[in-house]
């Protein structure tokens, strides 16, 4: 009887729709891409209007009448000019039930300015999810131990980044060893260091420089002096450690004599500054023999005073005592 009072009013309400229409010159359909779902399953209701459609129209749902059969999402709506002032206007709606039972869904309206009209209300049946009686219904499962490691005892940002943690005290460790090792001492790891040159030999080329610049033939005696005396000076300074640069004529001598490797060669570097102070201090313009001989006298000092090379054989000799 239920079912019957139901089709009489969805003819009605089609009629009435269809009567409306006609004086409107507008038509809305409705109808479900299938009439039986699952609970829980959609289905999609297939909108269409044709007629004299205006751009601000479109379609209107009222949410408070959709009780037992839900709207999920509304499609865009797909337009197309039939000619002769008519369109053709469709769109989807996706609908989905969760309580079984036979629905008559509610009209959607097309509305726009001055019109509204109602679409048929196709009726859709949901069917239960068959239930096997026979399976068995097993209780929640219990709170199961979880297998703990080492590593749980440390915060997730440490276990995420452990790797990059390491490394980074890696390097820095590193860092701090090489700068302790060598940057502090003005050392370059892996960096070739060259080889200094000795006192005497690096004496030698400076006062070879020196020869060469022939100062004295351009009368500038002065220059000359002030140059070979602080080249002896760094040379007295750089072989036997003696503060030359700092110290006077008079502390010199004293200093070379009471030097054990320097007391024979003293006489050759008092010549040479007792003429040195002359031409810088009481403006002495010596004769061209004497320059020369102060010039022999500095490289006559600098190769008796230079270190004593020792050959393999003297040095074996030496361990071999050494070990007696």
């Amino acid at each position: 009887m239920k079912v019957a009072l139901r089709i009489l009013l969805s003819v009605f309400l089609l009629s009435a729709s269809a009567s409306f229409a006609q004086g409107t010159d507008v038509v809305a359909k409705a109808s479900l891409d299938s009439v039986y779902i699952l609970m829980g399953k959609q289905t999609s209701l297939h909108i269409e209007v044709v007629g004299n459609l205006d751009p601000s129209g479109g379609i209107n749902t009222v949410d408070s009448m959709w009780k037992d059969v839900e709207i999920v999402s509304i499609g865009e709506p797909a337009i197309e000019d039939l000619g002769n002032n008519r369109k053709e206007l469709k769109q989807d709606i996706i609908v989905q039930s969760f309580d079984s039972g036979m629905y008559t869904l509610p009209p959607v309206y097309y509305v726009q300015e001055g019109i509204k009209v109602a679409t048929n209300q196709p009726v859709l049946k949901v069917v239960p999810v068959p239930v096997d009686s026979m399976a068995t219904i097993h209780d929640f499962a219990d709170i199961s131990d979880v297998d703990r490691h080492f590593f749980d005892i440390f915060p997730d940002w440490m276990t995420d980044y452990g790797v990059w943690i390491l490394l980074s005290l890696a390097v820095i460790g590193l860092a701090l060893f090489i700068y302790f090792k060598w940057l502090r001492k003005g050392k370059i790891p892996l960096v070739p260091t060259k080889k200094p040159v000795p006192p005497y030999q690096l004496a030698l080329l400076h006062l070879d420089a020196l020869r060469n610049e022939h100062l004295c033939e351009r009368g500038e005696e002065r220059e000359f002096y002030t140059r070979l005396t602080d080249i002896l000076r760094v040379y007295i300074d750089k072989r036997f450690g003696i503060n030359a640069m700092e110290m006077t004529t008079t502390q010199i001598k004293r200093a070379l004599k009471d030097n054990e490797f320097t007391r024979i060669s003293e006489r050759h570097m008092a010549k040479i500054l007792e003429i040195a102070d002359f031409v810088k201090f009481a403006k002495v313009r010596p004769l061209p023999d004497d320059n020369e001989k102060a010039f022999r006298s500095a490289v006559q000092f600098v190769e008796e005073t230079r270190p004593v090379e020792t050959t393999d054989e003297s040095k074996s000799t030496e361990s071999t005592e050494q070990n007696n």
